[in-house]
């Protein structure tokens, strides 16, 4: 049995959840989204039934600071991903002024990572990022890492594994397509929920769920 989401669905699905919840209530359990398939194995001569959920697939990329980061960089940690390129002409910047919100509210949290993709490594390398970043403040790589490496690999584990738009497109502006989700993942690689990283309300809401997942 499967089921399949698309980014859309993500969306639809992460902003669902949060208007149906009671006003206040911080306790109900984020779902987890994207693909998801059972497994039925034999345990003591009984059929036994797991759900085996989507997760963010392996990684290897590099960050301003020059370091490799890799999904046992974020193993047991709460983290939020995003898209975007330093030279974006469009919803970039304002994806940026909204994530360091996320940033400044738990920046400080050793449980708490931030990776952003660029989906123009070849201009978009570790100099140009650390530029990038050390312009919004971000002093260190600890909490927010700014990633670069392989084109394609970046492509396909934004596709693939984040659920959302990532690629060159000539015809777009700047010369590449984005999505601007951010992108909340679990401990153990899952997709707790997506975010419209353009809109401050949702931005709002991802704040206020981070903590859920913290705890678990």
């Amino acid at each position: 049995m499967h089921t399949r989401f698309s980014i859309l669905s993500l969306l639809l699905i992460s902003l669902l959840f949060s208007q149906c919840k009671p006003a206040g209530e911080n306790s109900t359990p984020l779902p987890k989204l994207g693909n998801w398939h059972v497994d039925e194995k034999t345990v003591d001569g009984k059929v036994v039934q797991d759900t085996v959920y989507h997760k963010i697939a392996d990684f290897s990329l590099t960050n301003q600071d020059g370091e490799t980061i890799t999904n046992a960089s974020v193993n047991g940690k709460v983290y939020v991903a995003d898209f975007f390129f330093t030279t974006c002409p469009t919803i970039c910047p304002i994806m940026k002024k909204e994530m360091l919100r996320v940033y400044e509210a738990f920046g400080d949290n050793p449980n708490f990572k931030i990776l952003s993709h660029t989906i123009d490594p070849n201009h978009d390398t570790e100099v140009v990022l650390k530029d990038y970043a050390q312009k919004l403040g971000i002093e260190n790589s600890k909490t927010w890492s700014f990633l670069t490496g392989d084109a394609e690999k970046i492509y396909e584990l934004g596709q693939t594994s984040y659920i959302t738009t990532a690629q060159a497109d000539q015809t777009a502006a700047g010369g590449f397509l984005h999505s601007g989700a951010f992108v909340l993942v679990d401990q153990n690689g899952h997709i707790r929920g997506v975010y419209d990283g353009t809109k401050t309300d949702q931005v709002d809401q991802l704040i206020k769920d981070i903590p859920k997942i913290l705890g678990e």
